[in-house]
């Protein structure tokens, strides 16, 4: 065991875990933080996107020593303070979710595209989101809600 100083949603948090251990467990077992969702394990399919400095990682992968020097991380809880961040509105507004189970994942990834190109083409948003999957098929879904949030949807059906 091990003590791990990590900056989580913009709060000092420390825990007490196994060198090695995946950042998705401390964050769901340890933090309480049960937003982010535990999918494939391997990476693969993005239902445990979190944010690390502002990028979208999977935090199945990422191991939580990796974060302890400074990181700052991000998860669904922190994305926005009300949760009215554009995505979580547009989410609702389009009615993404049916399982909602890798939604919290689409939508930290969506995050991170609207951050660097508020605008984005659909062809952008499909190359962007590709490695995020979705059991229950609801892709158009959700590029209708990421064009929805970032007010690109009326020019995409001109």
């Amino acid at each position: 065991m091990a003590t791990f100083s990590i900056e989580v949603n913009q709060e000092k948090r420390s825990v007490d875990v196994p060198e090695g251990t995946p950042l998705l467990w401390v964050l769901r077992e340890h933090l309480g933080l049960t937003g982010t969702k535990y999918g494939c394990g391997i990476g693969q399919c993005g239902s445990c996107t979190i944010h690390v400095n502002g990028t979208a990682v999977r935090s199945c992968t990422m191991t939580v020593d990796a974060v302890a020097d400074g990181q700052k991380v991000t998860t669904i809880e922190g994305l926005s303070p009300n949760n009215d961040h554009p995505l979580q509105k547009a989410w609702i507004e389009v009615q993404v979710p049916q399982c909602g189970y890798c939604q919290s994942g689409q939508i930290m990834q969506a995050a991170t595209l609207l951050e660097d190109n508020p605008n984005p083409t659909r062809e952008e948003i499909i190359t962007h989101m590709n490695g995020n999957l979705c059991r229950c098929g609801t892709y158009l879904r959700i590029l209708e809600a990421i064009q929805t949030a970032s007010g690109t949807l009326l020019s995409s059906r001109q």
